[in-house]
């Protein structure tokens, strides 16, 4: 059932859209400028398509927030997207002034700017409601000079930021491309996978994956989950396997009483379809060396599954029909910590599965090992990604369906 508006329900032409995108990039520290454009190239599509439709596209967007270093001005994002749509994008350094009302009254149809970064006003980032957010200055000054509100902010769908959420109080609203992409493909892994299938789970956020490992499998969404990395030894510990102090210090950042009863209670309920390791590769001063489970505690620091281990999931990863994976096996960074992360992608990319893959390490694993192309979708989101992991409601989301409902009930009555 249909829950909000696409590109496809609305006619851009001569009209002014308001288009709120994710373009916070990585910065270089010594110079403030870009490091990765990646974000701005995932945006294109929605705005190539506004403009191919005659739209009038003003751009809002962040980088940064106040008061941290990569805040800054969004003129070299402008430029960034000036050389990747072939012709200028002009950066207009107001956000809802007279300077920028200007601006947006003088843009000929098929033409973008690029307004000031909208966490230069103080109350963007403040969590309110999309009513109350619609009464801020921002939506006030700039929803009367525009027709269309169209969001492609998948990054930041998580927040109940003014930029986010305020619009779709009051304007005909939209959801861009990538945010229709990142939505459907994840539909595709949450409520209709291919069978098997399988998450694997790594990384660092061990509190997080604990509550999905029971949202996934309490809801019969994944028949098996490979847990990796600082998961993996979180649950060991809960199974009553000492690691060592160098691994367990790492894990007593974030393990709590709470996390250490959860955690034996998921294995309690669900072990039989939880998969751990059975070796493990440990840094033993600059050298790989495996382990057996059995064998712990190490003196070293666990760095990686074991070859084992890693033969043993990928069988069941190659055999999915579906494949979810977020968090790496390993320190991939290092050459010889990387094996399992390595062998588990390209396992999921070789098979016949629908493979997705999210959070930062692990899309980065995936562009160093050339993988990148092959994985069926590639999650741009953080939080966001995190948020609808774990069963939560996306204000930015929720925000899209209630215009819908709105327009919907606006015709009816008409």
């Amino acid at each position: 059932m249909k829950e909000f508006n696409t590109l496809d329900d609305f006619n851009f032409k001569d009209k002014t859209v308001l288009l709120r995108v994710d373009i916070n990039c990585p910065l270089n520290k010594d110079d403030m400028s870009l490091e990765d454009d990646n974000r701005i190239v995932q945006v294109l599509p929605t705005i190539r398509e506004l403009l191919e439709k005659k739209a009038k596209v003003v751009i809002i967007a962040h980088q940064g927030r106040q008061g941290d270093w990569d805040y800054c001005p969004l003129d070299q994002h402008a430029k960034a997207l000036s050389e990747h749509l072939g012709f200028e994008v002009p950066y207009v350094d107001d956000l809802f002034g007279e300077e920028a009302k200007r601006a947006i009254r003088s843009m000929p149809s098929g033409s973008t700017i690029v307004l000031k970064n909208v966490r230069s006003m103080d109350c963007e980032q403040e969590n309110m409601t999309m009513e109350e957010h619609s009464r801020s200055d921002l939506v006030q000054n700039l929803a009367p000079l525009a027709d269309y509100y169209v969001s492609d902010a998948f990054g930041a769908a998580h927040r109940a930021h003014c930029s986010l959420i305020g619009f779709q109080a009051v304007l005909p609203s939209a959801a861009g491309r990538l945010l229709e992409k990142e939505l459907t493909a994840l539909g595709e892994v949450f409520d209709q996978p291919k069978r098997p299938c399988v998450f694997v789970l790594g990384g660092s956020k061990f509190t997080d994956s604990i509550k999905v490992i029971d949202r996934v499998l309490n809801n019969k969404i994944a028949d098996w989950v490979i847990l990796v990395g600082l998961s993996a030894n979180a649950l060991l510990k809960a199974r009553g396997v000492d690691l060592g102090m160098a691994s367990e210090e790492i894990l007593m950042k974030e393990f709590t009483q709470e996390n250490l009863d959860a955690a034996k209670k998921l294995l309690h309920e669900k072990g039989g379809r939880i998969l751990l390791p059975h070796d493990v590769a440990v840094d033993a001063n600059g050298k790989r060396l495996e382990i057996k489970v059995g064998d712990l505690p190490s003196e070293y620091p666990i760095m990686d599954i074991g070859s084992h281990s890693s033969a043993k999931f990928c069988k069941v990863v190659h055999g999915a029909g579906t494949v979810f994976m977020s968090g790496p096996a390993g320190v991939f960074e290092r050459e010889e910590f990387s094996l399992a992360t390595k062998e588990l992608m390209n396992a999921a990319v070789s098979g016949n599965a629908f493979t997705v893959i999210g959070g930062g390490h692990t899309v980065s694993a995936a562009e160093k090992f050339g993988l990148f192309e092959r994985f069926s979708y590639v999650s741009t989101g953080g939080g966001a990604l995190e948020t609808y992991l774990l069963g939560k409601p996306m204000p930015v989301v929720e925000a899209l369906k209630a215009a819908y409902e709105r327009e919907l009930t606006k015709c009816r009555v008409e």
